[in-house]
């Protein structure tokens, strides 16, 4: 087994050459240049806009900024690579040059986006659809050794919803996520995040039969990443709006950490930093330890 594998196992991150342990919960800040994700007060309206809800997030306790340039809710129309370089270079810039230190993340599945923007300064690259969209994606990644959130969806965005369907969600998420950690790791590639994919291509039903079998997923051995907040697996059974879901997201964000969930990809940092803190006192309280 190489160093690379050992130093992964253990449940270390290295970005950017700053060296993450797991053993605290990461917070992962979400910005959309867009103007149709599906939770409104996360869309940024200008330069201006932008700065300040990344400073907001740094300043609650972010780790890591994941900005996207197009919308991946379901019955999104893609938008080609150009467009979505055209969105990205420009904010990636003005973020490096405000924030020097930033960890950015890139949410895009197109390898030759991921490739221009790991050039111009990206730490990470949020794969929604886990190498299967573009299948560059894997060389660029290994090209520039950096790590790689491999998620699991369902299909394309625009038909990704249309009656999923699973002989057993679990076993196949899993199974999916394994066969591609074993190309990357083919490709020199260790520092994997893997994210189970929630509400992509998923029931709510199947979803929360995910999150409930989620500490399955560290038979993986990589470090486990969910995107719950504010999704419809949470309004709609409520009969809301994702407006209206604060509470009912930080029930749901307690309940991954507890089973094994090692970053938190969220729209309300501050929430969230809170929701760890009390998560860290209750493992460190906890008389079964």
């Amino acid at each position: 087994m190489s160093s690379d594998q050992v130093f992964n196992k253990r449940r270390f991150l290295n970005l950017q050459g700053i060296i993450f342990e797991l053993n605290q919960p990461l917070i992962m800040g979400i910005i959309n240049l867009t103007e149709d994700s599906f939770y409104a007060d996360s869309q940024i309206r200008n330069n201006d806009h932008l700065l300040l809800m990344v400073e907001k997030m740094v300043n609650d306790g972010a780790d890591i900024i994941d900005l996207g340039a197009q919308s991946t809710r379901p019955g999104a129309i893609s938008i080609t690579v150009e467009e979505e370089l055209k969105r990205l270079i420009p904010a990636i810039n003005l973020l490096k040059k405000h924030f020097p230190d930033l960890i950015l993340s890139i949410d895009t599945f197109y390898a030759e986006v991921a490739e221009k923007t790991i050039e111009a300064g990206a730490a990470l690259i949020n794969d929604i659809s886990g190498g299967t969209f573009d299948e560059a994606m894997f060389d660029v990644i290994a090209k520039h050794k950096i790590p790689y959130i491999l998620m699991h969806t369902g299909g394309k965005p625009q038909w990704m919803q249309n009656n999923p369907t699973y002989k057993d969600v679990v076993a196949e998420v899993i199974s999916f996520l394994s066969s591609q950690i074993e190309k990357l790791t083919s490709r020199g590639v260790y520092d994997i995040i893997v994210d189970p994919g929630f509400g992509f291509g998923k029931t709510i039903e199947h979803n929360y039969k995910l999150l409930n079998a989620l500490s399955h997923l560290s038979f993986l051995e990589r470090p486990i990443l969910v995107g719950l907040s504010r999704k419809s697996m949470i309004y709609k059974p409520l009969i809301t709006n994702p407006e209206n879901v604060l509470s009912a997201t930080a029930a749901l964000h307690l309940f991954a950490l507890q089973n094994g969930a090692n970053i938190l990809r969220v729209h309300d940092v501050k929430d969230a930093k809170e929701i760890i803190t009390i998560f860290q006192l209750l493992k460190q309280n906890d008389l079964n330890t």
